[in-house]
């Protein structure tokens, strides 16, 4: 048996319009389910899906892991974020392990890294 690949990733968070209006902003414009008013909502992202699910107030996480997103320009994301008043914990770089990113938290305290391999 061999894994194939991620389907889809779903996290929480606590006001769906707005983290529905934060990934919109950086280009996650393709939504096949739900929206800002919805308890779940779909963003398509490539061949698989970013799901989010509302939760109450009173339900709380912390630090999992990371999503990692290859996009065309790094950069390009990385100014959509900055004109959208988001503020990187990291600016774009070229990494010792191949790939240029940045890293960004959501709104709920997820955190995102936006990567392309070098050499693409």
């Amino acid at each position: 048996m061999t894994i194939e690949s991620i389907s889809a990733i779903t996290i929480a968070t606590h006001d769906m319009a707005r983290a529905v209006a934060f990934y919109r902003s950086l280009g996650f414009d393709d939504i096949p389910y739900g929206g800002g008013d919805a308890p779940f909502t779909t963003f398509r992202v490539g061949t698989g899906y970013l799901n989010l699910i509302a939760m109450p107030e009173d339900k709380q996480w912390s630090w999992w892991g990371r999503i990692i997103f290859h996009v065309a320009d790094v950069d390009a994301v990385y100014a959509k974020a900055l004109a959208a008043g988001f503020a990187p914990s990291t600016t774009p770089r070229d990494a010792e392990w191949g790939e240029r990113y940045f890293h960004l938290t959501d709104p709920d305290g997820h955190e995102l890294s936006f990567a392309r391999p070098l050499g693409r």
